[in-house]
C-alpha cells in the first residue's frame, strides 16, 4: 500500500460503523466530517471504512482505508502516521461486536498515537470480556464523550473513572435534507392520502420474550389502524439493508397490504431527510429515523426498542409505549392515536427542545480540535 507524502497538515483517522450499512451512521460520516473541518482549519482526514469504494463516492475525504480486512501491518502504516485516531460516533460498543471496533484504537495506543471518542453510544454490555475490553482502551482516551448519559452511567458501570463528556448523536446536526426529484411516486407514494412513516426491526430488549411473528402481527395490526384510521398511506422506512426483510413480512400480516409501501431506493443521508420530512407522523424504532423525523419537524412515536430511543425521547419531552404486548395492543394503538391527535403540539415541542441538543451535538467537535493543540490533554483519568 503506498502511502502518501506527509503534508504537515494535521491528520486526524476517524473509525466507525461506516461504508454504506446504514444510513444513520453515514449521517453521522457526513456530519463528522463537516463539524471536523469547521474546528480544525487543514485538518487531513482518514475514514476507516467497511466499504472504501462506497465510502469514497459518497463523502469527501481526502484517505479512505478499509478497517476489516486490512492487515494489521497496513493499519500500523495508517495509524502511525496520525496525529488523532477518534472512534465512533454511533452505538458501536456493544456485546460481541466491541472488540471489532476496539480493535483500530487499541493499535494506536500502543503505538502512541492519541485517542478519543467522537459521542458514541454503548450497550448493552454484559459479557464480561467485552466489558473487560472496553475499559482497557477507554480509559487509555485522551478525552471521552458519549452522545448520552445512559452512555456514560454504562461506562462508569464498566468501571470507567475518567470523565465522560456527554454531548450528542452528531446526526442531530445534518442539514439541507431534500428528496430527490420524483422519489415518492417512484415509490409508489401520490400523495392522495396522508403519509405515515414506519420504521420496523427485529424485536429488541423491549419486546425479547415476544416471538416474531406474534410481533410482526402486532406491528400489522398497527399499520392496519393507522391506514384506516387516519386515511393515511404507509411508507415503510429501512435504515439499514435488513429492514427491508421485516418490513415486507409486517406488511404480508396486514389487512390493507395495498396502502403501504417499502422505500426500495438507495438513498444518501440528506436525501433521506428529505423523503423523511414529507411525512404527516413518523412511527418507529430506528433511532436515527426518528433524528431524521426530528430535524423536519415531524411528530414521532417511538416503538420500545433499545434504551437509546426512549433517552432520546425524553430529551424531546416526548414518550411512547414502554414494551409491546401482543395481548394488550390496545396500548400501543391508544399511544399511536395520541400522538396523531397531538401532532402539532408534538412538533411545537421537538422544535423547542431540539436546538439546546445540537448545541451540545456541537461541543464534540469543540473538544476534538482541543486536543490537537500542542501539550493539551483534555479530561485526564482520575485517580484509583
Amino acid at each position: 500500500m503506498r502511502l502518501q507524502e506527509p503534508t504537515g497538515a494535521p491528520a486526524i483517522g476517524i473509525s466507525g460503523s461506516y461504508g454504506g450499512l446504514n444510513v444513520g451512521d453515514e449521517a453521522i460520516l457526513t456530519v463528522a466530517l463537516e463539524q471536523l473541518r469547521q474546528a480544525i482549519p487543514g485538518v487531513e482526514i482518514t475514514v476507516f471504512t467497511r466499504n472504501v469504494g462506497h465510502t469514497r463516492a459518497n463523502h469527501e475525504v481526502e484517505r479512505v482505508i478499509d478497517a476489516r480486512d486490512s492487515l494489521r501491518d497496513e493499519l500500523i502504516e495508517e495509524v502511525e502516521r496520525l496525529d488523532l485516531l477518534l472512534l465512533g460516533g454511533g452505538g458501536i460498543l456493544y456485546d460481541q461486536e466491541a472488540e471489532l471496533y476496539l480493535h483500530l484504537p487499541r493499535i494506536a495506543q500502543q503505538l502512541g498515537v492519541r485517542t478519543a471518542t467522537y459521542a458514541i453510544g454503548a450497550g448493552p454490555l454484559q459479557r464480561r470480556a467485552d466489558r473487560r475490553a472496553v475499559l482497557e482502551v477507554i480509559k487509555g482516551m485522551r478525552a471521552v464523550t458519549v452522545r448520552d448519559a445512559r452512555t456514560r452511567r454504562l461506562l462508569e458501570e464498566v468501571g470507567v473513572e475518567r470523565e465522560i463528556i456527554v454531548t450528542a448523536d452528531p446526526a442531530l446536526l445534518l442539514k439541507g435534507g431534500e428528496a430527490p426529484s420524483g422519489a415518492l411516486p417512484r415509490e409508489g407514494i401520490h400523495g392522495e392520502r396522508g403519509l405515515v412513516g414506519l420504521s420496523v426491526r427485529e424485536p429488541g430488549g423491549a419486546a425479547a420474550d415476544l416471538e416474531p411473528p406474534l410481533y410482526r402481527r402486532l406491528l400489522a395490526l398497527a399499520a392496519d389502524f393507522v391506514a384506516d384510521r387516519f386515511d393515511a398511506d404507509l411508507l415503510f422506512v429501512p435504515m439499514e439493508r435488513q429492514d427491508v426483510g421485516h418490513a415486507h413480512r409486517v406488511i404480508a400480516e396486514m389487512g390493507l397490504p395495498e396502502r403501504a409501501r417499502v422505500l426500495t431506493g438507495c438513498y444518501a443521508p440528506r436525501e433521506m431527510l428529505g423523503i423523511v420530512g414529507r411525512l404527516d407522523m413518523a412511527i418507529g424504532m430506528r433511532l436515527h429515523f426518528l433524528i431524521f423525523a426530528a430535524l423536519s419537524g415531524v411528530p414521532i412515536l417511538g416503538l420500545p426498542y433499545a434504551p437509546k430511543v426512549n433517552s432520546f425521547l425524553q430529551r424531546l419531552g416526548l414518550s411512547g409505549p414502554d414494551q409491546i404486548d401482543p395481548e394488550h395492543a390496545g396500548t400501543l394503538l391508544a399511544a399511536i392515536d395520541r400522538i396523531w391527535d397531538l401532532r402539532e403540539e408534538a412538533s411545537t415541542s421537538i422544535r423547542e427542545r431540539l436546538p439546546a441538543m445540537q448545541l451540545d451535538a456541537r461541543r464534540t467537535a469543540s473538544i476534538i480540535a482541543e486536543l490537537m493543540t500542542p501539550n493539551v490533554v483534555h479530561a485526564p483519568a482520575r485517580s484509583a
